[in-house]
């Protein structure tokens, strides 16, 4: 042993404001609003569908697997991290952050070596039930986003804070 001490540690791009079910949306729930709402310009929309369906085919959806993974009733709160170790899928997400950003849309980096109880793991990716106390995202710092009005108004702005790496 060389006396360097290791972590696992993880990595969430998430909004800055909380979700009517208590937890910070991710990067790739917020982007897929902004497309299910139609605000999307097609340049974006071709960006975001391609985009998604490189993800979709470069790593596992757990709840394929395991249904019930992202339950609210069974795992309150479940959000999913990438591993810090997924450098492929992370230096990704910065046309995702683009992307919101040109809409208002904030969203941040947060790492942590401990983001919750683990419920699922694979080589790149943690699905955890987030520690409401002392947890990077805790609820009770950010007022929840109001929802849009019919036919989509805007989503409040926000500037892209970075967080530690």
């Amino acid at each position: 042993m060389n006396g360097v001490v290791s972590t696992v540690s993880f990595v969430r791009f998430q909004g800055t404001v909380c979700g009517p079910r208590g937890h910070f949306p991710g990067v790739f729930a917020l982007a897929n609003e902004l497309a299910r709402e139609g605000r999307l310009s097609e340049e974006e929309y071709r960006f975001w569908r391609a985009g998604n369906d490189w993800y979709n085919a470069a790593y596992p959806d757990p709840s394929a697997t395991h249904p019930d993974l992202y339950d609210h009733e069974l795992n309150p709160g479940a959000v999913a991290w990438f591993r810090s170790t997924a450098a492929h899928l992370i230096d990704r997400v910065v046309g995702y952050r683009e992307l919101l950003a040109a809409h208002g849309v904030a969203c941040e980096r947060v790492d942590s070596s401990d983001p919750g109880r683990i419920i699922h793991e694979d080589e790149v990716q943690v699905v955890v039930v987030p520690r409401r106390v002392d947890h990077p995202s805790a609820s009770a710092r950010v007022p929840r986003r109001p929802r849009p009005a019919a036919g989509g108004g805007p989503v409040p702005s926000g500037t892209i804070r970075r967080g530690p790496g």
